[in-house]
């Protein structure tokens, strides 16, 4: 019934869309948003801004796993000649820096999730304002963002991209 209501809304909607483009020339345009995150200079230098901010504790993480992993790899060789008590306090040592590790791990990801999140929030408010410029501009009655297909006359992620990439110069 759902799926039925679905294609029934599609199809009136496409139908307008038809009777529209009949009565007068409708423009369409597309957006790659995809290409506007790789290769604007705004995404692009945020995306370096980024590197620079968290390079220095995810290395320092990576440095911390290496550590982790290398103790436990002494412990599994040291083991069978341990005592039952030594064993088990390693044991523990090592599954209280495990777990310390996969807390500073998990802080890090999140801390990167949230400024990664914010940056590209930016860059999608500027592509955004762009878009309304040139739509606006060159008259479009409507502009999409990520399609399955489009036909290659309809993108203006170029346009798009040129504008961005000239504003962020400024």
């Amino acid at each position: 019934m759902n799926s039925f209501f679905r294609q029934c809304c599609t199809g009136i909607f496409f139908s307008g869309l038809l009777v529209c483009v009949q009565a007068q020339e409708f423009r369409l345009g597309f957006v790659k948003t995809d290409r506007i995150f790789k290769e604007a200079n705004a995404a692009k230098t945020a995306q370096a801004a980024l590197d620079r901010e968290f390079s220095k504790r995810d290395k320092d993480i990576i440095d911390q796993g290496n550590l982790l992993k290398s103790a436990t790899d002494k412990f599994q060789v040291e083991a069978p000649t341990l005592s039952q008590a030594q064993r088990v306090a390693r044991q523990k040592q090592l599954a209280d820096q495990d777990r310390e590790f996969q807390r500073k791990r998990r802080v890090f990801q999140e801390d990167l999730n949230v400024r990664k999140n914010e940056a590209l929030q930016q860059v999608i408010m500027s592509a955004n304002k762009v878009i309304k410029q040139v739509a606006e501009a060159e008259k479009y009655d409507l502009v999409l963002q990520d399609a399955v297909y489009v036909n290659p006359k309809h993108d203006i992620t170029d346009k798009v991209l040129k504008i961005l990439d000239a504003e962020s110069t400024k």
